[in-house]
């Protein structure tokens, strides 16, 4: 069989969902005149998806089976002198697994809107635009290139923009949307500067080209200091991945976001835009081996991430904030394992996560459906007598996040874990605090969620909004005493199937993904320097061996402790929440203002930033530009003028004055310069 993939079949895996896009986009609205309909709609980019999902299980097949690889131009959109700007494809391990990944969430999430969206004016133009987001992170992932990944970088920020403020007549929607906007253009400044010293060096955006040169970095060091080229080109790439990722201190656009429809929220802080910045870091591993240094500093800010937004997810009463800062915690975990070189444990647990993320996603969209668009956790509970397939899809999506033995989010949360505490790196020994302490707190606040929700008493006529209050969709809720209702099928149906992989995938795939050999070639790891991921592999006996022996670990004691504390504190005794928070509360406050990043970012960062434009525009366009030099000239030629000017008066007399004027200013100068 060939082991050579064909450049029209992969060409139509990021086109299909782009063709679906354009169909609903244009002939599904009152641009195109609306001639789709909403069936129609819903239908072309279903099926655009579904086929690239297929194709991209179809190529994933052939890269693990027959060793099939890609890596060719499909198109050259300009030369400049030795650079080239191309598009093309690399397809590898890592690129089949992202495909795959992405496009199954994907579809699960077209499937899910269907329910979620039905009674929504922009039924249309949301499935055009998340079928425009898939598109966008397939040429991300499929990307053999730095100028196709900068592309597929932005078009995912650019449509994440337009999901988050899908809802544009709400203000809180709008600044969302803007504040995710800005937050990542700060972090792909640094991006771009990183590409940028990519091609000053080594002539080319190519990977295959980049990656050749890596040696030659190495020896090279930034100009104007000591600092090594390769440090500086891995961090300023890290910069890019701390925006998209939202890592500390670039984090603050994620937990807002959730003001967009809940079927982004699975989409893009599950299994798409929130990893692009954790596949950019794999994917350049032949950089990144190089330096020490920029591995050492993913690594603090994965740990800070992880904990600290971990915290968050504590005392969150919106049920899709919690959702959202678990998805920041669990990224600082990928990050963490970058940092570790266990590149393909961040990939291993990215994928695992985006199973049981989306899962816990829709979930908790399948709960606001059911309490009439109602998010707030403390007028729920008992939702399992009413909702019992949500109810059994969340457990289990719950158990997966914690790390339950024998569950997916196990496999690779316990790995990432074990990579940390036999890495070498200075900042390690902060880095295994941190993912072991939040081993704890993910526990803790996943089934204070999952109790408080689930569980308890009901209390839905507690709610001070069920009569009057707006919905998630912005329609008032006429709904009475708003008991839940189970979701329909279409709802219901991606809960099953997403449940499905985030209980078993981790258990049949650990063994071929982290010490099978299945990313060789993908990802470079240097093992003398990076020992990690060797260790792992030599203490590794078996999937049902490795959960068997995590029954005697601290991840699992932590883990055991979280939910149990959550159960005593909401279920057996609720007054002792309000008892800590009060005790607590210098600490509630700090957690409360979310450690007042949004503050400085207002108040210290964004007014400085104002300073410094209004200075440059006052001082420097104005003062200097306008009035120093356009100004200056033409009122200085003015006022030549008007004085030669004058000297035209038409008598000789002081034509006769001018003149003997002029013979002694020259005869001065003669003299002075005789001398």
């Amino acid at each position: 069989m060939s082991t050579t993939l064909s450049a029209s079949t992969l060409l139509a895996i990021p086109l299909a969902p782009l063709v679906g896009s354009v169909i609903a986009g244009v002939f599904g609205t009152k641009m195109g005149g609306n001639l789709v309909g909403r069936k129609g709609a819903h239908s072309v980019t279903i099926l655009g998806v579904a086929i690239a999902f297929i194709l991209s299980a179809m190529t994933l097949m052939s890269v693990v089976q027959d060793g099939a690889r890609f890596n060719e131009t499909i198109y050259e959109w300009m030369v400049i002198g030795s650079l080239k700007m191309e598009v093309g494809f690399m397809i590898d391990p890592l690129s089949a697994m992202m495909m795959c990944v992405v496009t199954f969430v994907s579809l699960m999430v077209h499937i899910y809107t269907i329910g979620y969206m039905q009674e929504d004016e922009g039924y249309n133009r949301f499935f055009s635009y998340i079928s425009l987001f898939t598109f966008s992170m397939l040429m991300l992932v499929m990307s053999n290139n730095l100028l196709q990944l900068f592309f597929g970088w932005e078009a995912v920020g650019v449509v994440s923009y337009l999901l988050i403020g899908f809802w544009y007549t709400r203000s809180t929607a709008v600044f969302a949307n803007m504040k995710a906007f800005l937050v990542n253009r700060v972090g792909d400044f640094g991006f771009i500067l990183g590409i940028g010293l990519i091609a000053a060096y080594t002539g080319s955006l190519n990977y295959t080209e980049v990656f050749g040169q890596a040696d030659a970095l190495s020896v090279l060091t930034f100009p104007g200091s000591d600092w090594m080229l390769v440090t500086v080109i891995g961090i300023c790439l890290f910069i890019g991945a701390m925006g998209k990722s939202a890592q500390f201190p670039l984090h603050v656009w994620l937990p807002d976001s959730m003001e967009g429809p809940t079927p982004i929220s699975a989409l893009i802080h599950a299994a798409t835009m929130v990893t692009a910045g954790i596949f950019m870091v794999a994917r350049m591993s032949p950089i990144y081996e190089l330096s020490d240094a920029a591995l050492n500093f993913i690594l603090v800010i994965g740990a800070i991430t992880a904990l600290f937004m971990g915290f968050m997810g504590i005392i969150q009463n919106d049920i899709k904030r919690v959702v959202a800062y678990s998805t920041l915690s669990q990224l600082g975990y990928m990050t963490v394992a970058l940092g570790a070189s266990a590149y393909s444990v961040a990939v291993f647990h990215l994928m695992t996560h985006a199973f049981f993320k989306a899962l816990l996603f829709l979930a908790a969209g399948s709960v606001i459906i059911g309490l009439h668009h109602n998010q707030d956790i403390r007028y729920m509970g008992n939702v399992k007598k009413y909702m019992p397939i949500t109810w059994i899809t969340s457990l289990l999506g719950s158990l997966a996040l914690i790390g339950t033995p024998l569950f997916s989010g196990f496999y690779s949360k316990d790995s990432i874990i074990e990579a940390v505490h036999v890495s070498q790196l200075p900042g390690a020994g902060f880095a295994n605090f941190a993912v072991l302490a939040g081993v704890f707190i993910t526990a803790f606040y996943s089934f204070r969620l999952y109790f408080i929700v689930f569980h308890g008493k009901e209390r839905y006529d507690q709610n001070p909004d069920a009569h009057h209050g707006h919905d998630d969709h912005g329609h008032h809720d006429h709904h009475g005493d708003g008991k839940p209702h189970e979701s329909p099928w279409v709802v219901t149906l991606p809960l099953v199937l997403l449940a499905i992989p985030s209980v078993l995938i981790g258990y049949f795939t650990i063994e071929p993904i982290l010490h099978g050999g299945f990313f060789d070639g993908a990802i470079v790891v240097n093992e003398t320097k990076h020992p990690a991921m060797a260790e792992l592999s030599a203490m590794f006996h078996g999937p049902l061996a490795m959960a068997t022996h995590a029954l005697t670990t601290w991840p699992f004691i932590l883990a055991v402790a979280g939910v149990v504390s959550a159960w005593y504190m909401y279920m057996i005794n609720p007054a002792l929440p309000a008892a800590l928070a009060k005790l607590f509360r210098p600490i509630v406050v700090v957690l409360e203002n979310k450690y007042y990043m949004d503050w400085i970012n207002e108040n210290i960062l964004a007014r400085a930033a104002r300073g410094l434009g209004v200075g440059l525009w006052k001082v420097g366009d104005q003062g200097i530009i306008e009035a120093g030099v356009v100004n200056a000239s033409w009122k200085l030629v003015g006022r030549l003028a008007a004085w030669v000017r004058g000297m035209q008066s038409g008598l000789i007399t002081h034509y006769a004055l001018t003149m003997l004027l002029g013979i002694f200013a020259l005869l001065t100068v003669f003299v002075w310069l005789a001398k």
